[in-house]
């Protein structure tokens, strides 16, 4: 993406004083914002206005953060969402990755953090032309522009976080830790306080999407002590 261009966000969140500040500390940094505090239309201005990210918070008015994430989805596989949960909801965590979010940041959240985390979001936003097909073997592969694949002969869909995943565990043919995870794909600087859970969580779903049987891995496998390997053929 041409960052000379204004990248445009949308923020969909209900409270004023948040969304407010939102809103000047993203246009600060260059942003074009919208921004809607409905989600009913939040979804529809999602859904028509082309947009680079799109912030979500998980309790809105009429529509849920869910519900709209899970819509976009079905219309994109390929557009940015950050979701903004509760401080300390698993749930909510574990639901917003497993409706296709691209990340997440449980309230209260430092600013600076979720600029962040946007920029490297849309950093992320396409990949190379090349290495662009990754071949896990005769059966499994992942167009990474497209977020799609096949394996066994089934059609796969995957989140631009799962794509991410699978290509820098490509690109490095060796044991990766979730630490070094965390740094390279989610962009954390520091792990030193972080819950490596979110790693395992898309762990999961890339092996119900790469394997015979998720539960006995033989393409995206786990070495103790060390982390995750991705073997390919």
């Amino acid at each position: 993406m041409d960052m000379s261009i204004k990248p445009k966000l949308l923020i969909v969140e209900d409270e004023p004083t948040i969304l407010r500040g939102l809103t000047d500390l993203f246009v600060f940094h260059g942003y074009d914002v919208s921004s809607e505090t409905d989600g009913k239309k939040g979804l529809e201005q999602a859904l028509t206005g082309n947009f680079h990210c799109i912030i979500l918070d998980v309790m809105l008015p009429s529509m849920n953060g869910f519900d709209i994430c899970n819509a976009i989805r079905q219309q994109s596989a390929t557009q940015a969402v950050i979701m903004l949960t509760a401080k300390n909801a698993e749930e909510d965590i574990i639901n917003g990755l497993s409706l296709g979010a691209d990340d997440y940041l449980a309230k209260p959240f430092s600013t600076s953090e979720l600029v962040l985390r946007v920029s490297a979001l849309l950093r992320r936003t396409g990949f190379s032309s090349t290495d662009s097909i990754i071949t896990i073997n005769d059966e499994v592969n992942v167009c990474l522009k497209k977020l799609t694949g096949t394996s066994y002969h089934k059609e796969i869909r995957y989140t631009r976080r799962e794509a991410t995943i699978l290509s820098f565990l490509h690109q490095q043919q060796k044991s990766v830790s979730r630490e070094e995870l965390l740094k390279e794909v989610w962009g954390y600087k520091s792990t030193d306080c972080l819950d490596t859970r979110t790693v395992d969580i898309h762990i999961a779903k890339i092996r119900k999407k790469i394997e015979l049987d998720p539960k006995m891995p033989e393409l995206l496998v786990t070495l103790r002590g060390e982390g995750y390997q991705l073997l390919c053929n």
